[in-house]
């Protein structure tokens, strides 16, 4: 476990058991140095504890990462309820899970993430006040997949010199919340669009709203396509599927695409350009942010849109630097993190 913390630069890792409910949580801590750790709750099942616990340390650190090229105040932090495989009450499970997160005392701010609802965040509200994406606030999902299409636009732009979408053919794989409304966003911008997912019922909303075409799982990496838009789970660009990739574009909203670094630069070699996740997917994470610190929704918005630019500028700087888009943002959020953690380091000098 430290290992692997040590390998992701985890601050820290909470581990909570409720017997009476049957919790099963993980809040991992990646970095507070910009501030206090924010990150969504996931509530899925898992083959083993451990995957849980590597979940939650691989989405912590790409939150401090998100957090960080986005601006924003914060630092990454990412909890996991383990999903039980037998009846549960899931009210009593979030409230118990509320209870983990005020334990903390603010160090971690919860918010929707995969597996979860806005009326889990409202019972989890009733145990701590440090929760975003209750129902009075809403659900981050069309934040991200309004900063995914702006994303997306600046990547056309950047490698086909093209200023709409309109003829562009894009594989969407994954159709939930947010990977349905990029679909949507992208039909009225003339996408012509390849689907799939694991529910049946998904795949066939997407074929009759959005004239979509179908492909199984399995066969949407060797679609032949402009764009590859992972917005399932993680880890899906890996040493097997690369080579199958025809796109010549990933941008898409999934969490961890990459399965390893090494696999980011296997894109680069073949000269793909992946737009790094944690960059085109911080739409949903400056809603959780700013909707938690009260801002309006014009703020908001505006925020979300300059995603595209700030990857435009970080496409422009790749070329120049001839280091890939997701290496270099990830060194220019380490960097940032860094400076500010050095800073806090000699705050405390001087006080004591």
């Amino acid at each position: 476990m430290f290992t692997q913390m040590e390998y992701q630069g985890t601050s820290d890792l909470h581990l909570f058991h409720d017997a009476a409910t049957g919790l099963k949580a993980i809040i991992a801590i990646h970095s507070t140095a910009l501030g206090a750790a924010i990150g969504g709750c996931r509530f899925i099942e898992y083959n083993t504890d451990d995957d849980a616990i590597q979940d939650a340390l691989r989405l912590a650190k790409g939150m401090s990462y998100k957090a960080a090229l986005a601006g924003l105040p914060h630092g990454g932090g990412k909890s996991v309820i383990i999903k039980p495989r037998q009846p549960f009450d899931r009210r009593a499970l979030m409230l118990a899970f509320g209870e983990c997160v005020q334990q903390l005392q603010g160090r971690y701010i919860t918010a929707m993430d995969s597996g979860t609802l806005t009326t889990d965040m409202d019972a989890i509200a009733e145990k701590t006040q440090w929760v975003s994406c209750t129902s009075a606030a809403g659900d981050p999902s069309p934040y991200t997949s309004l900063g995914v299409i702006e994303g997306i636009k600046s990547a056309v732009k950047y490698l086909f010199d093209k200023d709409n979408l309109e003829g562009i053919r894009i594989a969407i794989q994954g159709l939930g919340h947010v990977g349905m409304a990029v679909a949507s966003h992208l039909t009225m911008e003339g996408a012509h669009l390849t689907v799939t997912d694991t529910k049946t019922s998904l795949i066939k909303t997407a074929v009759e709203e959005y004239k979509a075409t179908a492909v199984a799982p399995d066969d949407i990496y060797a679609t032949d396509v402009d764009i590859f838009c992972p917005c399932g789970l993680g880890g899906v660009l890996n040493k097997n599927t690369i080579p199958q990739i025809k796109a010549q574009i990933i941008a898409g909203s999934a969490n961890n695409q990459l399965l390893t670094p090494e696999d980011g630069y296997a894109l680069d070699r073949r000269q793909i350009l992946y737009v790094p996740d944690y960059v085109i997917n911080s739409g949903g994470l400056i809603f959780v942010a700013l909707a938690h610190a009260n801002e309006d929704q014009q703020t908001i918005h505006h925020q979300v849109a300059n995603i595209g630019q700030t990857l435009t500028q970080l496409f422009r700087t790749s070329q120049t630097s001839a280091i890939p888009p997701f290496a270099l943002a990830n060194q220019q959020a380490e960097s940032i993190i860094s400076a500010a953690a050095s800073h806090s380091r000699d705050d405390k000098r001087v006080i004591s």
